[in-house]
């Protein structure tokens, strides 16, 4: 774990509102001069603590209405079967997340499609055609209690 102090969380509690701010605008928030916020910031995302930055899009203005959790079973647990499968999953579109799980299934995958239609095609034509997949089970959200990108920095 990477060591952070206070203006680091604050850095990144700033960023993960607004990751359009400046370097000069989360200077003045924080009470100091861009350069050590400049440099701060690089050495966050050095040191991978910033991953990446991205636009939060609005799926369902851009007609991505339907979500689905799925859990997936595999048939076969080896190594090269597993990373057969993960490759497969990561290169699909519709997959938005997939999260190996413990319990009565592997994986759960999220996917975002348009319509039931869309969830179909997906499901016959690209998850069916997995030759790993032992079991599935489609679980379909109605709506989105609470969706959150930001994480609270470690103390």
């Amino acid at each position: 774990m990477i060591k952070l102090d206070d203006t680091d969380r604050d850095i990144i509690r700033y960023l993960q509102q607004d990751a359009k701010l400046t370097t000069k605008e989360l200077a003045g928030r924080l009470n100091l001069s861009a350069t050590p916020v400049y440099e701060r910031i690089r050495r966050l995302e050095n040191e991978g603590v910033i991953k990446k930055y991205v636009a939060l899009v609005d799926r369902e203005k851009i007609g991505k209405d339907l979500m689905v959790l799925c859990n997936i079973r595999l048939k076969e647990h080896a190594r090269e079967a597993g990373a057969k499968f993960v490759r497969a999953i990561v290169a699909m579109p519709e997959v938005v997340e997939c999260l190996n799980i413990s319990g009565d299934y592997d994986f759960l995958i999220k996917v975002v499609v348009s319509d039931m239609r869309e969830y179909q095609s997906f499901i016959m034509n690209k998850l069916a055609g997995l030759e790993n997949i032992g079991s599935t089970q489609s679980i379909f959200v109605m709506g989105e209690i609470k969706s959150e990108t930001a994480y609270e920095p470690a103390g």
